[in-house]
Parts: structure tokens; C-alpha cells; sequence
């Protein structure tokens, strides 16, 4: 296996960031770490990449223990921290080909590794720039191809797409894909629907332990007898929102946007009938009414509030 972690502790005076979590991720496998702020993701990763020592455990990245074989383990990872430390007075091509001296790259094997890499991450036009002049999207691609540049077998994200568009979403999640048929990927993201698009398998940490370790349609079959969701939609918004959790059955109400609820029943209640008969008694328009699938977001929140 490329990543096997057991048993793994880092405390901070005498405060616990990780306790005893254990996980493996398979060669070609990318798999989503998720967790809520200070949850111990980021700690997890730097203690895989060798940044940090662990407290107490094991870990192996590529078959090399993080404590004896730092060196083979840096050399095995490609890390992009959560921030992208760069140096901003280097052009694009000039930090590339730094960061391949540093892996023993050299020579015209590193100029077309280079090349490669920007095209990848899609930093064509901007290749001549100093990464100071860069916005921090395109930061984040900087980061990401120096991460890929020397081929390593495994990929230690940290929140590789923050500050990216719509459309540069799109290609690096699809960069993320591509490396992943041969590459062992772990990344940390707060972005649900990247996870949803990408991830074989979604491990979720809550305050230094892990909660859940399994494929997204586990997940789901699992938690599905948890709750419903229904989300209405009124024209306008509600003078009065409590009218809603009177309605029997209902565990919790929230406003998403205006007009729109998130209304949140035992499992054995549909609460579709009860909304609509509602609306109509208080002369409400109802615009919407459906029942949300389980959701990883969803997910997420039942098992990190």
C-alpha cells in the first residue's frame, strides 16, 4: 500500500490534534480527506510528508517509515501545502526548474518535465510571469505542477483548489484524475461536490479521530436511515419561520437563501403533505418542495456537528 498510517498521535502541549487514527490508501486510489477546521487533516499530511514528527504510531509513505526514511519518503510525495509557499520574485519556469534541482532533475529531461507540467495545470499564458504577479488561482497551479514535477508515486494535496474559478476547477479536478490512474492521491478539500466528482473513497476526521472510511455509496446507504431532508421553496420570505417546525414530525429548520428551508425529519416521516396542507392553510406560496438525496455534505454534518 502507498500510505498506511497506524495508530497515529500528535499532541501539541498536551493537546491532542490527532488521536490514534489509523488508514491506509491503495496505489491508484484517490481518496478525499474531509473534516472541519482544526479536525487534524493538515497535521495528518505533514506528518506524512516528514514536515512534522509524530508523537506516538507509524507511518509509511511508499514502504518508507516517515521516522527512519524521511528523506525516501519526501522523495516518494508530491505535497502541495494548504499555503502555497512560493518564491514570488522567481518567474514561473525559473521556480519549476528550482524545484526539479532540488529531486536531482536536470538538463533537457527537466526542461520538457517542465514543459509538460505547464501544460497540465494550464499556466501557458502566464509561464513568463513573475509568480508574484500571479493571482492566487494561478498560484495554486504553480504549486500544484511543482507537486507533480519530479513523477512521484504519491500526491499529498492540502486544499489544492482553494481560490480557483469555475472553469479552473474544472481542469484541475480533471488534472487531479488524470494523475490519479497511476498515482496514489490523498487531498483535503472543503469543496463536497470535488469530492463527489473525483474521490474513490472519502475518510472524514473530526477533532483528531476518524468518523468514516469508506466509498461514497457506503456512505450513503449507511446514513440513509438517519434523517430526510425536504427543502421549500415560499415566494418571499417567511414572516414567521417557527410555523414550520411546528409541523409534527419536524426536527430542525433552516434558512438557506431567501424564501428557501431546510427542513430536517426522522426518517420515518415524509413531511412533503404536511408542508404543502400547511401552505395552504396560511395562504403561503409554495414555489418548491422536493426531498434532498443523501447528500456528502449532508453526510458531513451529521457526523462532524
Amino acid at each position: 500500500m502507498s500510505i498506511r498510517v497506524q495508530n497515529l498521535t500528535k499532541e501539541y502541549n498536551h493537546q491532542r490534534a490527532v488521536n490514534q487514527i489509523s488508514l491506509t490508501v491503495q496505489p491508484g486510489e484517490i481518496v478525499g480527506f474531509l473534516g472541519p477546521n482544526g479536525a487534524g487533516k493538515s497535521t495528518t499530511m505533514k506528518i506524512a510528508t516528514g514536515y512534522l514528527p509524530p508523537t506516538d504510531g507509524t507511518v509509511e509513505v511508499n514502504g518508507f517509515d516517515v521516522r527512519t526514511q524521511s528523506m525516501d519518503v519526501r522523495r516518494s510525495v508530491g505535497y502541495l501545502p494548504e499555503h502555497n509557499p512560493l518564491y514570488l520574485d522567481l518567474y514561473v519556469k525559473e521556480y519549476l526548474r528550482f524545484a526539479g534541482s532540488l529531486h536531482g532533475m536536470n538538463g533537457q529531461d527537466l526542461s520538457r518535465r517542465i514543459t509538460d507540467m505547464i501544460e497540465l495545470v494550464g499556466l501557458g499564458h502566464e509561464q513568463q510571469k513573475r509568480i508574484g504577479q500571479l493571482s492566487k488561482g494561478y498560484r495554486q497551479r504553480v504549486g500544484l505542477a511543482q507537486a507533480l514535477l519530479h513523477n512521484p508515486p504519491v500526491l499529498i494535496l492540502d486544499e489544492p483548489t482553494t481560490g480557483l474559478d469555475p472553469n479552473q476547477l474544472t481542469e484541475i479536478r480533471q488534472a487531479i484524475r488524470d494523475a490519479g490512474r497511476d498515482k496514489t492521491v490523498l487531498f483535503s478539500t472543503h469543496i463536497m461536490q470535488e469530492v463527489e466528482a473525483i474521490c474513490d473513497r472519502v475518510v472524514i476526521i473530526n477533532r483528531g479521530q476518524i468518523v468514516a472510511d469508506a466509498s461514497l455509496n457506503e456512505l450513503r446507504i449507511a446514513s440513509s436511515g438517519a434523517s430526510i431532508v425536504i427543502v421549500a421553496e415560499f415566494e418571499g420570505e417567511l414572516t414567521n419561520p417557527a410555523m414550520l417546525s411546528s409541523v409534527p414530525g419536524v426536527e430542525q429548520v433552516e434558512q438557506l437563501e431567501h424564501g428557501k428551508y431546510r427542513i430536517t425529519a426522522a426518517s420515518t416521516i415524509d413531511l412533503r403533505a404536511s408542508i404543502f396542507r400547511l401552505a395552504a392553510d396560511q395562504n403561503l406560496t409554495l414555489v418548491g418542495l422536493r426531498q434532498q438525496e443523501n447528500s456528502l455534505e449532508g453526510i458531513f454534518r451529521e457526523l462532524t456537528k
